[in-house]
């Protein structure tokens, strides 16, 4: 009988036990990494074996240089470049924080994305090609390499990558910037450059840069060669 007794003790305390454990409320932790995971919804997609993909409108943040990023955080904020949902987030943000936040993707490192079929001739990637490698003299164009680099992985501290971003988000920066809802601090050399190309030049130049695989190490240069081609607002160090 005693027996008996103590196997339903135990077994009360086991399931008093149990519904307590089921009733702790789950803590999430207050860090400024559980805090930016929403960003993954758009800038980290992965496929069904975690594997990231490259085919949305978004571009990655991770090991992005920190200066670029703080800087595109100020503008969505301040009003210089126009995405409501990024403005949403970062409105009340204060320079701090949102410095922070861009140093936090900067320290990570770069995730290699696979190449996008682009679709395009080979006439119309050979534009491309020439106007990222050599640019255009004539109409004053420089090459994309005079500023993001010959590896096109960005320059350290404002200049970023050019590879690895999807065609469509590409197109719609030059879109933006034709019609002034992407700005920059003057002198705007983003702006300027845009309005020199053609349509036919923006399609070429995304679809070739969209179509070329990412070095191993994309991370971005420590250096280039000073002055760039243009004065660049949004590069301090190019004024």
């Amino acid at each position: 009988m005693r027996s008996r007794s103590l196997r339903l003790f135990f077994a009360s305390l086991l399931g008093a036990l149990a519904c307590t454990a089921r009733a702790a409320p789950h803590t999430v932790p207050d860090t400024l990494d559980q805090r930016l995971l929403a960003c993954a919804t758009c800038h980290a997609r992965v496929d069904g074996r975690g594997n990231p993909v490259n085919d949305s409108f978004y571009p990655r943040l991770q090991g992005k240089p920190a200066g670029y990023l703080y800087h595109q955080l100020l503008n969505f904020r301040d009003g210089r470049r126009q995405y409501p949902l990024m403005t949403y987030l970062v409105d009340h943000l204060p320079d701090a924080y949102l410095r922070e936040i861009a140093q936090h993707f900067a320290a990570l490192p770069p995730t290699v994305l696979p190449p996008q079929p682009s679709g395009l001739s080979a006439a119309a990637l050979e534009r491309g090609r020439r106007l990222v490698v050599d640019g255009d003299a004539a109409r004053k164009i420089p090459a994309c390499v005079a500023c993001h680099g010959a590896r096109l992985t960005g320059v350290q501290p404002n200049i970023p990558g050019l590879l690895g971003l999807p065609r469509d988000y590409v197109n719609a920066q030059f879109g933006a910037w034709r019609n002034k809802v992407r700005r920059a601090h003057a002198p705007d050399c983003m702006a300027d450059i845009t309005a020199r190309l053609s349509l036919e030049d923006v399609s070429a130049i995304s679809g070739w840069l969209a179509a070329q695989p990412m070095p191993p190490d994309p991370r971005p240069a420590d250096a280039i060669a000073r002055p760039l081609p243009l004065a660049c607002g949004s590069d301090p160090e190019a004024r």
